[in-house]
Formats: C-alpha cells, sequence, structure tokens
C-alpha cells in the first residue's frame, strides 16, 4: 500500500526568497515539530512536513483532530507556504515519495529537519523483535535515506544546506529507542563530511525531556527538581536553536551533537 498521501498547500506561491524546508514528524499542534515548523515559517522559510497519524493513535496521547490543518494555517499567518505529506516512515520507500510530492508541489528542499520517532517504552528484558525492528526502521534507517535523498537531490546554492536531527541518550527502560536514536546521531554526523562537497551541514541535537503531552506527573516533577533551570524543556527551547542552526549565522556549528537541555545531567 502507498503510505505516503498528501494535503493540499496553503499560502501564496513560495517566492524564490524563501527557502523551503522539509520537517518530518509534525503530527501534534504542541509537538517539537510543530515548534520548529513555526520558529522558522517566522524566519522566512516554507514548510513541508510530514505526519503519521496511526503512530499517534495508538500512543497515550491519542490522535489530534484537525492538527494538520492548524499546524498548516498557523504557517501561513506567518507568510509561508507549507505543504503536509502523511507518510509511514517505517515504510523504506516512503522517503523518496516524500521528497517526490515535496519537490513536485514546492521544489526543492535546502533545509532537512527530523523530528519523527518510534519511542514505545521496553527495556532489555521485555522488548519485542517487532519493535526493535521497528524503532530502528524508524529512528535509524529512515533517517539513512531521508539524508541520503536529500544529498542527492540538493540543488540550492553551496553553504546554504541543513540537516538537522533530532536524538536522545535515553536508553534505560528504553533500549529499543535510545539505541536507534545513537544510530540515528551517527547517520546525521557521517553526513557532515560525506555530504561536505556540497557545503551541507549535518547537526543532532539532544533536547534532553520536553514534556509534549507524554510525561507522568512524577516524571515531570522528578525532571523539574533535577534541572539547574527548574523547569522543563519546551518546544520553543528546541526550535530556537534548530532556527540559528538553519540560518546564515550557523554554518561554522557543523558535525556536532548539541545538548540543549538546560543543564539537566
Amino acid at each position: 500500500m502507498n503510505t505516503a498521501s498528501e494535503q493540499p498547500a496553503h499560502g501564496q506561491s513560495s517566492p524564490a526568497n524563501r527557502p523551503l524546508a522539509l520537517i518530518t514528524g509534525v503530527g501534534r499542534t504542541v509537538g517539537i515539530g510543530a515548534g520548529i515548523a513555526r520558529r522558522l515559517a517566522a524566519s522566512g522559510w516554507d514548510i513541508a512536513f510530514t505526519y503519521w497519524t496511526p503512530y499517534d493513535d495508538r500512543m497515550s496521547w491519542g490522535i489530534e483532530p484537525g492538527a494538520t490543518e492548524a499546524i498548516s494555517q498557523a504557517l501561513a499567518e506567518q507568510g509561508a507556504s507549507t505543504t503536509a505529506v502523511e507518510a509511514d516512515l517505517a515504510d523504506p520507500d516512503t522517503p523518496a515519495r516524500v521528497f517526490d510530492e515535496v519537490e513536485q508541489r514546492m521544489g526543492g528542499v535546502t533545509a532537512l529537519v527530523m523530528s519523527h520517532c518510534e519511542s514505545v517504552d521496553s527495556g532489555l528484558l521485555d522488548t519485542t523483535l517487532e519493535s526493535f525492528d521497528r524503532h530502528f526502521a524508524v529512528n535509524a534507517r529512515a533517517t539513512w535515506l531521508l539524508i541520503r535523498e536529500f544529498g542527492r537531490r540538493f540543488a540550492a546554492e553551496r553553504g546554504t544546506g541543513r540537516i538537522v536531527s533530532l536524538t536522545s541518550d535515553h536508553t534505560v527502560g528504553n533500549l529499543p529507542y535510545g539505541a536507534s536514536k545513537g544510530a540515528l546521531d551517527r547517520i546525521t554526523l557521517a553526513a557532515a563530511h560525506e555530504l561536505a562537497h556540497l557545503g551541507v551541514t549535518a547537526n543532532a541535537i539532544n533536547p534532553g525531556p520536553v514534556d509534549t503531552g507524554w510525561m507522568p506527573e512524577e516524571v515531570r516533577e522528578d525532571c523539574i527538581r533535577s534541572a539547574p533551570l527548574g523547569r522543563l524543556g519546551t518546544p520553543q527551547d528546541t526550535a530556537h536553536l534548530v532556527d540559528f542552526l538553519c540560518s546564515r549565522e550557523g554554518e561554522w556549528i557543523n558535525g556536532q551533537l548539541l545538548m540543549s537541555n538546560g543543564g539537566l545531567a
């Protein structure tokens, strides 16, 4: 079954001076991906984004009705043209299809920001083979395939290309998630060198614990107690760093794993 389907574009046709960012994992208005999309739109980017409703449906927070439309409207209010693609990144054919759809509707991608994930809590003893394989398919393999498509197709001005991925070091009791995110780190950082001939930078961000609706109250309280600044991270905190990395001023930051967690050890 074809697992990528498109939503209509919003806003005006993309002006030549507005670059295009493709952001994965933008399924909910409160999520990190949506926060990044809003920040980049405000900074002058057009936005293509992906979402996968069946993932939200099986998670504790459930589906957010109307989220895709609300996110698209918020981006349009920032002056961005936008399009949304429903995409199952566990399917190895999906990354190429996403790029095909985005290019057909909006043109070439200048920045690839990956905030998609598979995240189901389980440890060494209770992780299933199916869950382990799905985590690596979504978090590691899809990251590689998306970066590969980006590198094959990148045609913007040298020095303007950006790759940013969101990672995590939370492995205890979260084995397949943390292990597959570790693979994502290495894949992303390799791109800083292997795509150097294109003038593309590549960085990974570890945003630490950001409560987007998944945290039980006891986890929230523990994280707040442990944080030097006495609060949790927000999607906006991550979005500001992504915005800088995608800017001209952020060009010299390359091949880095950046901790953006308020000093939480």
